[in-house]
């Protein structure tokens, strides 16, 4: 049996799930046409038991621009972000800038299929800083960006 401490991939990494405006309403009402029903915190237990030995995670919430790029900035603790923008995807520049400088590997996560909705939802302005998008598998999204950034080595 292997050490907690590792895993098949190699060295249990830290990884930062970040969410913008609204993501935190997901499986409380919101859209349910789009969204669902399941909210995050019942995937969220499940996803750190599932990966427990494998990755640390951690995860915040804000509807400010401004605070999610402080935390992004902080990510020198981390070897990876996994990051939902919410509508902040299709507008900012100022958290594109941020997840470009930042040096870590980030991918961006849409619950819902942006591409069978509003137009304006099709253009990703952060999607460019980043290493991989996922949009339309609903949590299980968070889950596959979570085993590529498991994998992660370097490239990109």
């Amino acid at each position: 049996m292997e050490p907690l401490s590792q895993n098949i991939f190699g060295k249990v990494k830290r990884i930062r799930i970040l969410h913008g405006p609204n993501v935190a309403q997901i499986g409380k009402g919101r859209e349910p046409q789009w969204y669902g029903h399941e909210p995050w915190e019942q995937f969220w237990l499940t996803l750190q038991e599932k990966y427990a030995g494998q990755a640390e995670l951690t995860y915040l919430s804000s509807a400010s621009e401004g605070q999610l790029i402080e935390w992004i900035w902080e990510i020198e603790r981390y070897d990876g972000l996994i990051l939902n923008p919410g509508a902040l995807a299709h507008t900012s520049l100022a958290l594109y800038d941020a997840l470009l400088g930042c040096g870590k590997p980030c991918i961006e996560v849409h619950y819902s299929q942006i591409y069978r909705r509003e137009r304006f939802r099709q253009r990703l302005i952060t999607a460019r800083a980043c290493w991989g998008v996922i949009t339309g598998l609903g949590w299980m999204g968070y889950e596959l960006a979570l085993l590529a950034l498991l994998r992660y080595e370097g490239r990109g």
